[in-house]
């Protein structure tokens, strides 16, 4: 894909400024579900810079897999736990602050430094071919086992999320006896909560 050389830059620096906004709002707001939602807009920036870069498999990847996937399975695991507990002020927190900040004053002076020592002049100017379909390739004939188990355990773990979240909701002793069949399933949201 070729793009003008302004456009490139006007574009990237739209993309930076979304993203870092959005990465910001999702550290800054005090709402789990605003936070969740900017975290979509921080990785749709990350896919536009991808883009960018000629990388449209790693984009759409990027698109499909953590916007697509991962934030929809934190959204749903906020909405689903919905607990609201209010915030106790902890004995010596600037503790706690302070080596945050001293960390994060560290990654920052570290990747600025990297970034200052990186040569980032491109000596060619040709375009890359695309990768999509070298990549579906391997995808389809070396790698097609270690992929489909990564879906099968992806499967698992969402299954298990379901009853993590459905376990309140379970008795924690049962009297009496219960057939095998009843034992199989969950046992259902009370209708008076059900409502709120």
């Amino acid at each position: 894909m070729q793009i003008a050389e302004g456009v490139q830059l006007v574009t990237f620096a739209i993309l930076s400024v979304l993203m870092l906004g959005a990465a910001l709002g999702v550290v800054l707001f005090a709402n789990i579900v605003y936070s969740a939602f900017l975290l979509g807009g921080v990785f749709i920036s990350m896919a536009g810079i991808y883009i960018l870069l000629n990388a449209d498999f790693v984009s759409a990847a990027q698109i499909l897999v953590y916007v697509g996937a991962v934030n929809v399975l934190i959204l749903f695991a906020i909405m689903l736990v919905n607990k609201r507990e209010d915030f106790k002020p902890l004995k010596n927190g600037w503790i706690r602050q302070g080596s945050t900040a001293v960390v994060c004053a560290g990654l920052f002076a570290l990747l600025s430094a990297v970034s200052i020592v990186t040569p980032w002049k491109i000596s060619t100017l040709t375009p890359l071919a695309s990768s999509v379909v070298p990549l579906a390739k391997h995808f389809f004939t070396d790698f097609l086992l270690p992929f489909e188990l990564a879906s099968v355990l992806l499967l698992m773990s969402m299954v298990g999320a379901i009853i993590l979240a459905r376990r309140d909701f379970m008795p924690d002793n049962i009297s009496g006896e219960t057939s095998t069949q009843d034992s199989l399933t969950l046992p259902e949201r009370p209708r008076e909560l059900a409502g709120k």
